[in-house]
Parts: structure tokens; C-alpha cells; sequence
């Protein structure tokens, strides 16, 4: 992932939590500046006012848009994100935010830890097959690529359509577990 020093992208996830449930955690990031400025036009009693600084707020929003100044992104592509990075170590900050609403989603198996963080997932292999010293090398469905890293057998070779699930193991380790066998040792390749 490459970060340039002169573009920061900030990802706005409009409708990711409720009021009540970002209370009861840490504070909340303010949005950016561009957007504040268009919510800030809410408070505007006069009609013709309140307009126009909505349709200045709307252009400027588009114009930060069209620059990639802010990224809008809705639940479902911030998810996608955060479980394609899942098992890549990247720099510690909150570009997907905390997470917890994503976790009431019911239409993921994926499972979250109290900050949000992904700390396992399931996934269907696409492909495996065998590397040196018997380690498997295994494409997911989402096309990640994970290497076997401790040379144990896995008693029925894994094979594409199997599901495999991984999981957070000891010291930035991950473990998988190929059509409910024995788990394995497992990394992340960046491709």
C-alpha cells in the first residue's frame, strides 16, 4: 500500500453507527472539513440561506470527491477492505474506523475483537496446492494468498471448494484451519 505525502484520503462511512452506540465509546473523529462545513448548513433557519450554503457545500464536497481529498465509502466497501487487508501488517491507524457496527452484521462470519479489528475469517480455497517441504500454499476466494509455515501434515490434502477458516494466533501469527482439520501455521503473502 502506497501513501503519498501530499494526498491524504480520508474514509467517510456515512450510516456506520448510531448516535447512542458512538457515545459509549471513545470519542469520534470529527469529519472533514468539507463535510462538517455542509452539516454545519442544517442550523441555517432562513430558507434561501440555508440553500445556498448547501449547494456550495454539495460542490465542494464533489470537488474534494473528484480529487480523492475524501473518500466515500459505504459499510459494505469498508468491509470488503478491511477483510482484504486481513493478515497484511500495515501502519497502526484508524482508516476504516472502529469496526463495532460492522461486527452486527449479519451477513458476515467474519469475527471482530472489542476494537473492531478483524481476528478471524472465513473463506472458501480457491486453489491449493503443495510448496516445498510440503507446505501448502492456498488462493482464497477473495484472491489473498496464504503460505503454510510449520510443516505439519494436514491429514486430507486441502483442495479448491474446501472452506478454510483463519484466525489471530500468539505474536502476529495466524492459524488456519482447512475443511474443519488440523490447524496450521499460516502467513499472509502480499501479492
Amino acid at each position: 500500500m502506497r501513501l503519498t505525502r501530499n494526498r491524504i484520503a480520508i474514509t467517510v462511512a456515512f450510516g456506520l453507527a448510531a448516535p447512542s452506540a458512538m457515545a459509549a465509546d471513545k470519542p469520534v473523529a470529527p469529519p472533514p472539513a468539507v463535510v462538517q462545513k455542509l452539516l454545519e448548513c442544517r442550523a441555517i433557519t432562513d430558507t434561501a440561506q440555508r440553500l445556498a450554503c448547501l449547494d456550495a457545500g454539495v460542490t465542494a464536497l464533489a470537488d474534494a470527491v473528484e480529487k480523492r481529498d475524501v473518500v466515500v465509502a459505504d459499510r459494505a466497501a469498508v468491509t470488503k477492505a478491511r477483510r482484504s487487508l486481513f493478515g497484511i501488517a500495515l501502519p497502526s491507524f484508524n482508516l476504516f474506523g472502529n469496526g463495532k457496527d460492522d461486527a452486527d452484521s449479519k451477513d458476515s462470519k467474519d469475527q471482530t475483537d472489542e476494537l473492531g479489528a478483524l481476528k478471524e475469517i472465513e473463506a472458501t480455497l480457491k486453489a491449493a496446492r503443495p510448496g516445498a517441504g510440503r507446505n501448502w500454499r492456498f488462493v482464497l476466494d477473495d484472491d489473498s494468498v496464504w503460505v503454510q509455515t510449520d510443516g505439519r501434515q494436514i491429514p486430507r490434502d486441502p483442495r479448491a471448494g474446501m472452506q478454510i477458516r483463519i484466525r489471530r494466533a500468539a505474536v502476529g501469527t495466524f492459524l488456519a484451519n482447512i475443511d474443519g482439520q488440523i490447524a496450521v501455521r499460516v502467513r499472509r503473502l502480499n501479492e
